[in-house]
């Protein structure tokens, strides 16, 4: 069987309705993927597990892997990074709040060149306006390196980068990974890429919607950083 020259996976907690278009979306490409379901309710994991039979992609329970409480994304990155260095592949992160086009990877891959740590694609609205966490990209016209934050909506990790640092390494105190990975790319002397012409629907939050509170209620959401400890990045 011909081994594909990068791996998807998409990490998922409940918020099936945003999931599951992201899902489909991947799939209706002909893509194989990976989910990772980190711990949804148990009606949205047997939903996950229907749309696995229906679709045929690969569906991971973390609750089979670990009693971490979610988030698991260190435990996802980790499990992922192997499966990628085992078959040479560049790992491809689709989170379950966004919505690819048919040549969305493809496209990715093809900003791969020697020397690039991470390829992203920027996010937008249903409008086409550019949305969280690329506001910063904003009135860009053209793809090229970022030396600013690359989030994990959509974003390719290149098999270079992956056999130059190990997860297991990562911060087991934090919850998400895109500001350390974005910057232990850059300081191992890979580029990252941001691809502006590339565009992803993006629904901030879904999967997690107490974090919409950052901008509805800034000091609400401040106290369950501080209290409660979430939102560690």
């Amino acid at each position: 069987m011909l081994i594909e020259q990068y791996h998807i996976i998409m990490p998922v907690k409940d918020s099936l309705e945003t999931a599951e278009q992201a899902i489909r979306a991947i799939v209706a490409g002909g893509q194989f993927l990976t989910v990772y379901d980190d711990f949804s309710l148990p009606e949205n994991a047997a939903r996950l597990d229907t749309l696995a039979q229906e679709l045929g992609f690969e569906l991971i329970h973390l609750s089979e892997l670990t009693d971490h409480p979610s988030p698991n994304y260190r435990r996802t990155l980790i499990h992922a990074q192997r499966a990628c260095l085992a078959q040479g592949q560049h790992l491809v992160i689709v989170e379950s709040d966004v919505t690819v086009r048919q040549d969305t990877v493809a496209r990715l891959c093809e900003g791969v060149t020697a020397g690039i740590g991470m390829v992203a694609a920027v996010t937008v609205d249903a409008q086409g306006t550019v949305n969280f966490p690329y506001e910063y990209a904003k009135g860009l016209k053209t793809d090229g390196p970022c030396t600013k934050r690359l989030s994990f909506c959509c974003t390719l990790l290149t098999n270079a980068l992956l056999q130059a640092y190990d997860f297991e390494q990562l911060d087991t105190k934090k919850s998400w990974y895109d500001v350390t990975i974005s910057r232990l790319s850059r300081q191992l002397g890979f580029t990252n890429v941001l691809q502006v012409t590339n565009p992803v629907l993006h629904t901030p939050h879904s999967s997690r919607p107490w974090k919409q509170l950052k901008y509805t209620h800034p000091l609400c959401y401040y106290w369950h950083k501080l209290i409660y400890g979430r939102d560690k990045i």
